[in-house]
């Protein structure tokens, strides 16, 4: 019994280095120590930490909250040679805010001279918002105007525009003032609403396409700086950003529905 517990306490300081070891994090080795039998002394390498980002893969994400999530391990200071992530995702959030943006300006119950001001008038100057060639002003709760004295040349187009733009609006022209009835608020007018938020909230994702499409297209131009799996896995990871930005899209969209159906 005695003869066991000498033994037990000259392992017993290894053993628990050798857990330690094993459990302790990637991210804090830092240094490696390799000793050789070369004239008894010792010989020690460093090896430079390299950080490593670790991202959540999409079936990781589907497991929910509280569970534990599998991830992707990429070399930071590699994906960087690739592609800068946070500017791809700076550019996804762009287009979220876009859509925020235009709800808050186009789609609401009660019309106002702001919802008009991003209406896009082709002219032969190209295209322009209406707030660029006219002057919009409330002329009562129910009545808009808009005064083309400046460019009279576009009147007929901004009157097309204004017809053409979603909003359940029938414009009427005296001269070069354009007169803007406030449609009432009806059950087919929040439902006509609902409608445009769809169809902006569909423009928003053809946006996040878009950026997710240039995204991967300038990763695969890259593949004699990595391997095969490190280029798949940084699609992966830019896919399932597009993937969240696309939630995140649909949230905003049912929120919108909600407030608009009352």
């Amino acid at each position: 019994m005695a003869l066991g517990l000498r033994c037990f306490r000259l392992v017993h300081p290894a053993l628990c280095s050798s857990l330690a070891a094993l459990t302790r994090p990637v991210s804090e080795v830092t240094l490696q120590t390799v000793r050789g039998r070369q004239d008894d002394r010792g010989q020690y390498m460093a090896y430079a930490a390299v950080p490593v980002r670790h991202f959540a893969t999409k079936k990781a994400k589907a497991k929910g909250k509280g569970q534990s999530q599998t991830r992707m391990n990429l070399n930071a200071a590699l994906v960087e040679d690739i592609i800068n992530l946070e500017e791809v995702d700076e550019e996804m959030k762009s287009v979220i805010e876009a859509l925020k943006d235009n709800f808050n300006k186009t789609v609401n119950i009660r019309t106002s001279p702001g919802s008009l001001d991003s209406i896009t008038v082709v002219t032969a100057d190209g295209k322009l918002a209406l707030n660029q060639i006219g002057q919009i002003a409330m002329k009562s709760p129910q009545l808009i105007l808009v005064n083309m004295a400046s460019f009279p040349e576009c009147t007929a187009a901004a009157i097309k525009a204004i017809r053409e733009s979603g909003m359940n609006l029938n414009p009427e022209v005296e001269g070069t003032l354009i007169r803007v009835p406030i449609p009432k608020v009806t059950r087919e007018h929040r439902e006509m609403l609902v409608k445009l938020a769809k169809q902006n909230t569909n423009k928003a994702k053809d946006s996040l396409r878009k950026v997710r499409t240039n995204a991967i297209n300038k990763v695969k131009k890259s593949k004699d700086k990595a391997s095969e799996d490190t280029i798949r896995l940084i699609e992966k990871q830019i896919s399932q950003m597009a993937d969240d930005t696309v939630a995140e899209l649909d949230r905003h969209l049912a929120v919108k529905t909600k407030e608009l159906l009352g």
